[in-house]
């Protein structure tokens, strides 16, 4: 039976990616630094991990001697690796953890490996982007056969609109802005089948229904059935935000929320369920 190494395995999308390998008769190998919180329910309604792994490796993806020898054994990696809330260095994760991954695999003769980037990465001016995108060159220039999965905003991100809506009002960077976002559930399921298949190549994709921001935060409200109190920033709001410098989170939303972003529409999640998910 092949054994899928999976890095990120305790995010949000790394949870289902394990739960789907599972669930196709493939043995999964977890990288994670604590097995308590993999064992556990994650975030949204992405599943624990307890009885979906063969082989826990449990260390700091940063350190050498935990990554030197990852790929041994197995016959795929699948990366969700990245930094999201965490208090660490994006270059230090999104980069060189992965690159390091990828060096195993390539000293191991792992030739198959499926990376999760974001859809416009190259375009962003976050550092988080750039760190991605300059691990997705690495990875193309690399000769290992390699698949990159390139999702819009994940149903987790549009989480942030509900609670905003649980306030009382949601603040709209652009409310015209389009964007088809798409459930972890149906990105592993990409990230599967493009890997198991084999083929090099870059797959751009989001979920069944194309929505604008004001269409996301009018869900949001209609779940909680409350009247819409929307309020869209002015154009100079906007601009000061895509460019501020001290928290890079904050300007990769900004630039995300102004500028389209839609990909291949795939899978059968809508964003209406999802938000019922959140509140039951």
């Amino acid at each position: 039976m092949s054994t899928i190494l999976v890095a990120g395995a305790t995010g949000y999308l790394g949870r289902f990616i394990v739960a789907e390998l599972h669930r196709r008769g493939y043995q999964v190998r977890a990288l994670v630094r604590d097995l308590g919180r993999a064992e556990s329910p994650g975030i949204y309604g992405s599943p624990g991990l307890t009885g979906l792994v063969a082989d826990w490796c449990i260390g700091d993806v940063t350190n050498p001697r935990v990554t030197a020898d990852l790929a041994h054994g197995v016959t795929g990696v699948i990366s969700a690796l990245g930094v999201t809330r965490q208090k660490a260095d994006l270059w230090d994760i999104d980069y060189r953890a992965n690159l390091a991954i990828l060096d195993s695999a390539r000293r191991h003769g792992v030739n198959n490996f499926c990376y999760v980037h974001a859809l416009g990465a190259e375009h962003c001016p976050a550092r988080i982007t750039r760190a991605k995108t300059a691990f997705v060159r690495e990875l193309q220039a690399s000769q290992v056969t390699a698949q990159v999965i390139s999702p819009t905003g994940y149903f987790s991100d549009m989480a942030q609109v509900l609670d905003m809506a649980r306030r009382g009002r949601v603040v709209l960077l652009d409310d015209a802005v389009r964007i088809n976002p798409i459930h972890g559930l149906d990105v592993a399921g990409a990230c599967v089948d493009r890997h198991v298949a084999g083929v090099s190549g870059e797959w751009r994709i989001g979920g069944p229904e194309v929505l604008t921001w004001r269409e996301v935060a009018e869900c949001a409200f209609r779940i909680l059935d409350r009247p819409a109190r929307i309020t869209v920033l002015p154009r100079v709001a906007r601009g000061l935000l895509v460019r501020q410098p001290w928290w890079d989170g904050v300007r990769f939303a900004a630039w995300s929320m102004t500028h389209d972003s839609v990909g291949e529409s795939i899978g059968r999640q809508r964003l209406l369920d999802f938000y019922n998910v959140i509140l039951a």
